[in-house]
């Protein structure tokens, strides 16, 4: 199944997504997750699909971030090439940090570069969605089955500002800082691998399979769930290739895997 959110008729809904003459099309309205529809039960404001639904391009659609996470887990240098261009270390176990939620940005936001950092960049990833509420993940368990569908992700950074903070909350943590979406998806053979990619301005600077990977998504899970609890609508950020560079006034950048479209976003520099 692959499923966006988007306003509908003034509200966030979420919708169901197909392929219909070549190109993603909502087609019909789905229930509202359960992290998601919680909160809206608590203020008064539960929906659920109903009534006739007409069919939207994907891209013709106000989309909003396909995820409400509790919280935004990342993985760090989990793809050699870039941990080496970088000029650090190969991790002998999963580095993780975290981004607020406050960071997330929709599809087609525009990423607001601070005016504190001199250099902001790029990048793309796969994401993890999850679907169970999990604590201490073990080899035998089937991570498939605590897992609702995998996104895109763009893991922008303060580049300046993660060196010279040391630890990386202000680098990673900016509003606007974590444009995810367009869509999520269930449909994607992550272990046979997938290739992700960045463009910048149409121009490829990204490109790798998720075979590449030094940590695969079910060591990864079972890392992370060793540590604390993983809620539904969680979102794990899985670790960027080789090939991240800064990002500039008016820049367009596009994070791609074939099966789950394209995560576009404009870059402006702050104003404030």
């Amino acid at each position: 199944m692959k499923y966006c959110r988007f306003l509908y008729r003034g509200q966030a809904r979420y919708g169901a997504v197909d392929v219909r003459g070549g190109r993603f099309e909502i087609v019909g309205l789905v229930e509202t997750p359960e992290e998601d529809l919680r909160g809206r039960m608590e203020n008064g404001n539960a929906s659920a699909p109903g009534g006739e639904f007409e069919s939207i391009p994907l891209n013709e659609a106000e989309l909003l971030p396909p995820v409400t996470p509790s919280k935004i887990i990342c993985v760090g240098r989990n793809y050699r090439e870039h941990a080496q261009e970088l000029g650090n270390e190969i991790p002998a176990e999963p580095l993780l940090f975290f981004k607020p939620p406050s960071s997330l940005l929709r599809p087609s936001g525009v990423v607001v570069l601070p005016r504190v950092s001199e250099r902001v960049d790029f990048e793309g990833e796969l994401a993890i969605v999850i679907g169970r509420r999990t604590r201490h993940l073990k080899p035998e368990d089937n991570w498939c089955d605590v897992v609702r569908g995998f996104t895109l992700a763009n893991d922008i950074s303060a580049r300046d500002l993660q060196k010279k903070d040391v630890q990386w909350a202000r680098a990673k943590g900016f509003d606007t800082f974590c444009p995810v979406g367009p869509m999520v998806s269930d449909e994607l053979d992550i272990e046979s691998g997938v290739i992700i990619e960045t463009r910048v301005n149409g121009n490829l600077r990204q490109q790798a399979s998720t075979r590449d990977m030094i940590f695969p998504v079910p060591v990864l899970l079972r890392h992370i769930s060793a540590a604390f609890t993983l809620e539904p609508g969680d979102l794990v950020l899985t670790g960027t290739p080789s090939g991240v560079g800064p990002l500039q006034q008016g820049d367009r950048v596009e994070v791609s895997v074939t099966r789950l479209g394209v995560l576009a976003n404009t870059v402006e520099i702050e104003t404030v």
